[in-house]
């Protein structure tokens, strides 16, 4: 395979993992969101979807991000008499933002950028072996 190919491909990866990295830190920083009256809805979580597409120029498979979409799941509430978005029974919707699964999300990100650049690395690594080879 043409080590041009492979950094093309493992950067196509990168760059998927780095916007899912992004929409996990934006739900993270947006889980205590709320609306500011009653009929709003607070912040919806957002969701990362990838492809695969052929790459004709490359003659191979990369992945990149379909779409960002928002988590349909319902909204949680909390006791909140006092807030400018509370019910008239003094409830707030509050995000559909669970930390543990952006938590989770955030590793499963994390590694596969790891394992793109790991990859970059080594064919890096092959490239130069092979110029120091011709010299």
């Amino acid at each position: 395979m043409d080590l041009f190919r492979t950094f093309r491909i493992s950067a196509s990866g990168m760059d998927a993992q780095a916007l899912r990295l992004r929409v996990v830190a934006e739900n993270l920083a947006n889980r205590d969101t709320t609306a500011t009256t009653p009929e709003g809805d607070p912040y919806r979580r957002k969701t990362v979807s990838f492809e695969n597409r052929l790459d004709r120029a490359l003659g191979a498979e990369t992945v990149r991000v379909k779409q960002v979409g928002r988590d349909q799941s319902e909204f949680g509430t909390r006791f909140e008499p006092g807030h400018p978005a509370a019910d008239e029974n003094g409830y707030v919707k509050v995000p559909n933002v669970n930390s543990f699964i952006e938590m989770m999300d955030m590793r499963e990100a994390q590694r596969g950028f790891s394992a793109n650049l790991s990859v970059l690395e080594v064919t890096r690594g092959m490239l130069t072996r092979a110029i120091e080879l011709l010299r």
